[in-house]
């Protein structure tokens, strides 16, 4: 029996420096597990928030339709106006797409024609932060 004994006292120590090392591994994972916990729940309020949002945008979406829904329609000549007027657009499209983009001369300026410069105001004093000229007095 006391050959056994150191034995059994070292199987003890070894089975409390297990548990106390199982001890320092749980408390960083019992911590994440709090965090995660936390990180979701405030996950989901988001998640409820957006939900609540976007069925108020639904609805006003819905709304707004509905409205012009019941809206007559424009007439008929204008709505041919219409239409002409953006199948102009898009045939003009190509002709403007190197000017909009920086690349190319104004669609309008001819080949022989220099391009357009804005035509300037003719300044007055106030402009140039000058005060006003005196009027002229006149003979009593």
């Amino acid at each position: 029996m006391s050959s056994c004994l150191p034995e059994d006292i070292e199987l003890i120590e070894k089975h409390e420096e297990i548990l106390r090392r199982r001890a320092e591994l749980l408390e960083p994972m019992e911590s994440r597990r709090q965090q995660l916990k936390v990180m979701k729940r405030k996950q989901v309020e988001v998640c409820e928030a957006a939900r609540a949002r976007n069925t108020t945008l639904l609805q006003d979406l819905q709304k707004i339709e509905d409205r012009l829904r019941g809206r007559p329609l424009p007439r008929p000549d204008l709505l041919a106006l219409e239409t002409r007027y953006w199948a102009s657009v898009e045939e003009s499209i190509p002709a403007w797409e190197n000017f909009l983009l920086g690349k190319g001369p104004h669609p309008t300026d001819g080949p022989e024609q220099p391009p357009r410069r804005p035509k300037q105001k003719p300044s007055t004093a106030k402009d140039r932060g000058l005060p006003p000229r005196p009027r002229p007095r006149t003979a009593r």
